[in-house]
């Protein structure tokens, strides 16, 4: 006698019960819908008109502003621009903070200061470092150029030349960010397990080796995670550019996101702003996919 297979019934939510999950996520969905679902389409739409912040009428205009926005040489460095400010923040705050927290995980007199200490810029507001950092990059008084020429080097024009503004904010916004990506290494070293350098020592290992194939794959979580948040940080940074540099000299500052504040507030073309603001959110987008498609190939979630 042969058994009837049967099928397992589907469980489905009930009237009652959809009615409860969407009462029970109405908190967290509803300012997410207005707030940030309802925002993104208001400014693509907007993307797609002349309106100019100020009449209460616009025509529809499709594609012209993104036409002329990637016709703009102006648009083209911006877009170098922002990209190079990712790469010279992202890759060495990580790098340094990840030898500061190696450097912190021995015990000695006053670690807990020292830490609190390199964090401190990171909570501090920005506005509040670039005022300071301004003193600093003086040319005729500043506090680096006469160290500089303490030590027989030849001061450095610092924000007022195209050559050396990108590499100063940078320098400024790597110096906030230290305290940030010190402390979450901190943590995932912790979580490491000690006896898997314990079994290396006793293999000879020496402490590169220790280093490659232990350390970084156990903090490669944390690794793709700052890089994920701080490239995200850097393509949107705004604040430190407007204080120190307001986009110069010569453009050689001037981000997509303070290309969109010029156009918006400076020449009021909210759709060409809009449009340049569409474009900085898709290449977020791009490059936050690449960064999640490549950590197959490198993070390691198993201790």
């Amino acid at each position: 006698m042969s058994a009837i297979a049967k099928t397992p019934k589907r469980h489905s939510l009930k009237k009652g019960q959809l009615k409860t999950a969407l009462l029970f996520s109405a908190p967290a969905m509803i300012p997410m819908i207005v707030f940030w679902i309802y925002p993104i389409f208001r400014s693509l739409m907007i993307s797609l008109t002349d309106w100019d912040y100020i009449s209460p009428t616009y025509n529809i205009v499709w594609f012209e502003n993104y036409a002329s926005i990637f016709d703009s040489s102006g648009f083209t460095k911006a877009i170098t621009v922002t990209l190079l400010f990712a790469v010279y923040t992202v890759i060495p705050a990580m790098v340094i903070g990840l030898m500061l927290a190696l450097v912190f995980q021995k015990r000695f007199p006053g670690r807990s200061v020292y830490r609190a200490m390199l964090f401190s810029p990171w909570v501090t507001p920005t506005v509040a470092v670039s005022i300071v950092w301004i003193w600093l990059f003086n040319v005729d008084h500043g506090l680096l150029n006469r160290l500089l020429t303490a030590v027989g080097l030849p001061a450095s024009k610092w924000l007022s030349s195209r050559d050396t503004a990108l590499a100063s904010v940078s320098l400024v916004t790597v110096w906030k960010s230290l305290g940030y990506t010190m402390i979450f290494y901190a943590s995932a070293l912790e979580k490491v397990p000690q006896q898997l350098y314990e079994a290396a020592s006793i293999d000879g290992a020496n402490g590169w080796q220790k280093f490659k194939t232990i350390t970084f794959p156990g903090i490669s979580p944390t690794t793709f995670f700052l890089s994920v948040m701080m490239m995200i940080s850097s393509l949107q940074a705004y604040d430190q550019i407007q204080i120190l540099t307001q986009g110069g000299p010569a453009g050689s500052t001037r981000t997509l996101l303070y290309l969109y504040y010029q156009y918006a507030f400076e020449k009021y073309k909210m759709g060409e702003a809009t449009a340049i603001a569409a474009v900085l959110m898709f290449l977020t987008i791009g490059l936050s996919i690449l960064q999640f498609w490549g950590s197959k190939k490198w993070v390691n979630y198993e201790q």
